[in-house]
């Protein structure tokens, strides 16, 4: 059984409610947040596969966590842009966090999703949970181009800015390359591409290249479309890959962007790691 605790701390550290059980927590906060304010999780032991639901309008998450808490910072200004108007809104709100179910561990899925990644440009810290996406540039630093769009699950790509239209942007970077860290091995063979089409004003890419942490490369070449791209290829083993070598193509527009990454695969998880369920 696995012991954890969810609470809403202020920006001093004080404790404004909080919760706790066992394989699960559920939590009610009949509060306004506050600038300052987060949501942090403990569980009593590490590298732990968690679904979490930071709020009722936000998706819920399957995670891994490598350590033994994660904190999420409540988005305010800015940053609530990339965010539904919805979401961390009025003065009640539904939390929970619980064991991810074997079933849902091991199944064929999109292991790049995570709606509650958060954007740690700038700031030199590693994530406390995965996946995460990380870039060498992000448009103006604005909340809307941050790489953390591009695995947050919205695949909308006919426009750019504010949420829904939240995507990565390179700031017109030649050299602009987007990482996502899987935090633990994982075996994957499918990288699905929604780039950004909000036509005339986006440029395309005609080709990327992927490397992978195996020491592997890949180039894909793609098309001017809306839809998505699709590549297939043989099952690789690899903790994180890295998009690069941005070729765009000779359209006058200088704003190619990426709206979605989805990378299709199953879980690694070595024989003497102990696993917890519900």
């Amino acid at each position: 059984m696995l012991e954890l605790s969810m609470k809403i701390l202020c920006a001093n550290g004080i404790t404004k409610c909080v919760s706790c059980g066992i394989d699960e927590v559920h939590l009610v906060a009949a509060l306004e947040y506050e600038e300052g304010d987060r949501i942090v999780i403990e569980v009593s032991e590490s590298k732990q596969y968690l679904v979490v639901q930071v709020d009722d309008a936000l998706t819920p998450a399957l995670i891994y966590l490598k350590k033994n808490s994660l904190e999420f910072k409540i988005p305010f200004g800015e940053k609530r842009n990339s965010y539904s108007p919805k979401v961390f809104y009025g003065n009640r709100h539904y939390l929970y966090a619980r064991v991810a179910t074997k079933g849902e561990v091991s199944a064929y899925r999109n292991l790049a999703l995570n709606p509650i990644d958060q954007n740690l440009m700038g700031q030199n810290e590693e994530a406390e949970y995965y996946p995460h996406a990380r870039a060498n540039v992000e448009t103006r630093g604005e909340a809307v181009f941050a790489a953390r769009n591009a695995i947050d699950g919205i695949r909308e790509n006919r426009s750019h800015g504010e949420w829904p239209y939240g995507s990565w942007g390179i700031n017109r970077r030649p050299d602009a390359s987007f990482t996502l860290e899987f935090g633990r091995e994982v075996l994957v063979d499918q990288i699905v591409l929604y780039t950004r089409a909000d036509f005339p004003h986006d440029n395309w890419w005609k080709q990327v290249t992927f490397v992978f942490s195996d020491g592997t490369s890949l180039d894909f070449s793609m098309e001017k479309s809306q839809q998505a791209h699709c590549f297939r290829f043989e099952k690789k083993r690899i903790h994180s890959l890295t998009m690069e070598k941005l070729i765009a193509s000779s359209d006058p527009s200088p704003f190619p962007a990426l709206s979605q990454i989805e990378v299709y695969g199953t879980e690694v998880i070595a024989e003497n790691e102990e696993y917890h369920e519900t």
